[in-house]
């Protein structure tokens, strides 16, 4: 009798536990990206600004680089005010390239405004694709294999990435 009864807990565990299952797949978001051109034209139109940007910094540093080596020249022959006039001129110059990095580079910079402008719409449209597919093919997680450093296989059976190309036109 206690056999029987442990059976038929083990089924009704089991049988209970089969309805607790999940459908999950994977996607590759690096390999999405590079299939979107919009996303391969945005990338190298920020890239080129940056570089750009970073060239007028570099030139601003080289300023301040030629200021101070003139200022250490003529140092035994500068006095009083003369002195602190050009280190105050170094120090402004010093500071307008701080500011110029911050405004471009800096947390809230163009960089970041730029990059969110052009790729947040892109990454968007990719979101509401893997909303629309887990919807209709029940998936309950979405894994991003690219970013999920946990993942340490997967099964290529459960990619969706070009299902997720697909839906949006590519």
């Amino acid at each position: 009798m206690k056999k029987v009864l442990f059976f038929v807990g083990l089924f009704l565990t089991l049988a209970a536990n089969s309805g607790y299952a999940q459908k999950y797949a994977l996607i590759d978001m690096e390999y999405i990206l590079k299939r979107i051109p919009s996303y391969e034209s945005a990338n190298k139109q920020i890239e080129s600004a940056s570089k750009q940007w970073q060239d007028e910094i570099d030139a601003k540093t080289k300023e301040v680089e030629a200021m101070y080596k003139k200022y250490q020249a003529d140092l035994p022959t500068l006095k009083g005010t003369n002195k602190t006039i050009r280190e105050n001129e170094i120090v402004a110059k010093e500071n307008e390239i701080k500011a110029l990095n911050n405004k471009y580079f800096g947390q809230n910079g163009e960089l970041v405004k730029r990059r969110e402008a052009a790729i947040k719409p892109i990454q968007d449209s990719i979101y509401n694709a893997i909303k629309e597919l887990s919807a209709a093919n029940g998936y309950k997680i979405v894994l991003d294999r690219a970013s999920a450093s946990a993942v340490i296989f997967a099964s290529p059976d459960i990619d969706i990435s070009d299902e997720i190309l697909a839906k949006l036109g590519y």
